[in-house]
């Protein structure tokens, strides 16, 4: 019994208060993400790798078993930017079912970590891993996107190595295509303003619905969603089990245990965030017992890696979402979008929503704080960040973690003061 109330779901505590406004807030609220949701959910999967369906599958699925069983009152879950680096190796490495058990694998590590209560353990993730990390990916997102952006035909076959990669967009500068460029800036533009103007409006989608919409009214020779990847399903997938052997398990594993390290993160710093705009208190262990539920969900549903995401969540806070159900109308707005108008999605022009991915890179690195973390606290929080931050563009994901996170707990050991220990080493 003692457990229960910390893995006791969220939506079990707010239901019982809910009124009819609370409820329609949150129905406005829900719609309002699904319209933010949609191009980001599409954008993302294609970033990784993976076919566009998958995104919405991970929205529609992870989201809502994210809201019905976390334990945050306004967090809302999906495929996020920060697995396109691991998601997009994983594939790579393994092929898209390599990355469907992984998943699972993620999952079912996340379930056991919520059932032993490991939600609190967030505590002990150095702040600067976190940063350093989170802006190594931010760059690594912003570079796979200027292809796109800038309408640019790489060689076939150029890697995503970084170090490989940026002589290859070098190479390719004479393909700049004037009609994509003008379309993935426009988009960044719109979109900015848009959101200055209109902060609880959905720009996001009025910006790349418009940039689309041009391509088609006037015939601009840009590639497409539908062009490149053909008609999206309208409809959901049946659940498959992928191909399960040893060799496969062993192998995947430290891809499983990246992604099952990022979802944990991020979601528990994501309702960190949505409990101060909200002044609520999440449930640290129930909130990673649901992300493990939702990996295991998306990826018998053939979907990707999914968390909490704090640029939607805040935008369901400040939409007026005060509950679970705010989550679980996000993800059945985007079935309902997907049913009704799949092949319309097939319009949307890649240069928008490599501009969209862009904005959501330069987000996700948190400018205002870099002064911060170049001038303000201990010199070895400043070299742990950088050296997370190196590792993660330049190296691996998970060599920059391992290492980060190794050397952030030494360092938080060797300031504590620690007494001398208590016995004679042997005389040998």
């Amino acid at each position: 019994m003692h457990n229960a109330p910390i893995l006791k779901p969220k939506i079990l505590t707010t239901l019982p208060e809910s009124t009819r406004q609370s409820v329609l807030a949150d129905l406005v609220a829900g719609v309002t993400v699904a319209m933010v949701a949609l191009p980001l959910s599409l954008a993302i999967a294609i970033a990784s790798g993976a076919p566009p369906a998958t995104g919405l599958v991970t929205a529609i699925v992870a989201g809502f078993l994210i809201s019905a069983l976390g334990g945050s009152r306004v967090q809302i879950g999906g495929p996020t930017g920060a697995f396109i680096v691991v998601v997009h190796g994983v594939i790579a490495t393994h092929g898209f079912d390599g990355l469907v058990l992984a998943t699972l694998m993620a999952g079912i590590i996340l379930v056991v970590a919520g059932l032993l209560r490991a939600g609190s353990l967030i505590r002990l993730v150095p702040e600067p891993v976190i940063n350093g990390f989170t802006i190594g990916i931010a760059a690594i997102i912003a570079l796979s996107q200027l292809p796109d952006a800038f309408g640019m035909t790489l060689a076939e076959g150029t890697p995503a190595d970084v170090l490989e990669r940026l002589p290859a967009l070098w190479a390719a500068r004479d393909t700049v295509d004037v009609a994509s460029l003008a379309l993935g800036f426009g988009t960044i533009a719109a979109i900015v303003a848009l959101r200055r103007a209109f902060p609880r409006f959905p720009g996001l989608i009025l910006a790349v619905a418009g940039a689309s919409a041009a391509v088609a009214l006037f015939g601009l020779p840009v590639d497409t969603i539908g062009a490149r990847f053909g008609a999206l399903p309208a409809t959901l997938p049946a659940p498959a089990i992928p191909e399960i052997t040893s060799a496969r398990l062993v192998e995947l594993l430290p891809s499983a245990l990246i992604i099952a390290f990022l979802a944990g993160v991020e979601s528990l710093l994501s309702a960190m965030v949505a409990d101060r705009m909200v002044a609520g208190r999440h449930r640290p262990s129930a909130e990673i017992l649901a992300q493990g539920v939702a990996n295991i969900g998306s990826a018998l549903m053939g979907g990707l890696p999914a968390t909490g995401a704090i640029a939607r969540t805040a935008t369901n806070v400040r939409a007026g979402g005060r509950t679970p159900l705010a989550g679980i109308f996000h993800a059945l707005t985007i079935l309902c979008v997907m049913w009704a108008a799949a092949p319309l999605a097939g319009y949307l022009a890649m240069p928008a929503l490599a501009g969209l991915l862009l904005v959501t890179a330069w987000n996700m690195s948190e400018p205002q704080h870099w002064r911060g973390y170049l001038t303000e606290g201990r010199i070895s929080d400043r070299v742990l960040l950088v050296l997370t931050l190196v590792l993660t563009v330049f190296a691996d994901l998970t060599v920059a973690i391992g290492v980060g996170v190794t050397l952030g707990l030494a360092l938080r050991l060797r300031r504590r003061e620690v007494p001398p220990a208590d016995w004679t080493p042997p005389d040998r």
